[in-house]
């Protein structure tokens, strides 16, 4: 009974003092610092023999998304459709998202970001080197796609060869465009242009999707009978502007031309289940369409292509 009763003081002892440091190691877990919101910034899947990897070289919030999406609707009708969707109407996340797809002999960038501070960081976290990317595809010449071609004075990508469309390229080099003039005309020598059906290289297509601007293009990639469209800006938000292809973007330079644009290639997607990449939908940017009511719904990609 002594030594049961020596044991049990000598363990209460022992569990008292052992409480303080379990309370410190307690109240020091507690002290992490909040991060706030974040996200890795790549996103790597498997088309056929081909790996296709996202990269996030940017995003921010933008106040007052009606300024910007839906013009041709009353406030009453963009607040509704908001609410429906569970996103708020005071201020939208921007998402700036090229794509990076490795056939195994080439490897192609679509579009460069905002700069190319932001575009390499998120390429080598993704494994990727600028020195490694064979070919640049440019979408279309808004500064968000062409913001990263130019570190300085020289090329950011300097073993690469440039790709766009004829339409595009002639277009903005008859406006005044400081961004054009200073990233895009400099590498002009280096550059092919394409037309609608065009090919970059093997199983990379061209698809003209005019009205974003002048000569706006989208790619259909394929591998091994599989096949994925790499979007850009035909459609620039998963609700505001792909849920409802005909309400007006203000960055849309042709908005009839682009809203028949959006109609045709969301019902593409949707007809024949073909994932797609789009430079501003929410991170990591892959998703499908389906077909609902008067227009289409977002269904972002979860594990279809990781199989």
């Amino acid at each position: 009974m002594r030594n049961s009763l020596k044991m049990s003081r000598r363990s209460a002892l022992a569990g008292a003092a052992a409480l303080p440091l379990a309370a410190m190691a307690t109240s020091a877990r507690a002290e992490a610092p909040i991060m706030g919101a974040g996200s890795a910034p790549f996103r790597r899947v498997s088309l056929g023999g081909y790996d296709v990897t996202t990269i996030l070289a940017g995003t921010r919030p933008v106040e007052a998304p009606h300024d910007i999406f839906g013009l041709n609707v009353d406030h009453e009708t963009f607040e509704s459709v908001s609410r429906a969707a569970h996103i708020p109407t005071e201020v939208a996340q921007f998402f700036f998202t090229p794509t990076v797809v490795n056939t195994g002999s080439e490897l192609v960038l679509f579009d460069t970001g905002l700069s190319a501070e932001g575009t390499l960081a998120a390429l080598q976290a993704a494994g990727y080197a600028a020195d490694q990317v064979d070919i640049v595809v440019l979408t279309h010449m808004h500064g968000d796609h062409i913001g990263g071609l130019m570190t300085g004075d020289a090329p950011t990508f300097p073993n690469a060869r440039y790709v766009t469309g004829q339409v595009e390229f002639d277009a903005w080099s008859a406006m005044d465009n400081e961004g054009f003039n200073t990233k895009v005309k400099p590498l002009a020598e280096q550059m092919t242009f394409l037309d609608d059906g065009g090919s970059v290289a093997s199983g990379i297509t061209a698809m003209a999707a005019f009205g974003h601007t002048p000569g706006h293009m989208a790619y259909m990639i394929e591998s091994d009978g599989r096949q994925l469209v790499l979007g850009a800006d035909f459609a620039n938000h998963y609700v505001w502007s792909l849920a409802h292809p005909d309400w007006e973007v203000k960055f849309d330079q042709d908005k009839a031309a682009a809203a028949a644009t959006r109609r045709r290639l969301l019902d593409m997607l949707a007809t024949d289940g073909i994932p797609f990449v789009g430079y501003h939908m929410p991170f990591p940017a892959f998703g499908y369409v389906e077909t609902r009511e008067d227009g289409f719904a977002y269904l972002p990609h979860s594990y279809q292509l990781m199989l």
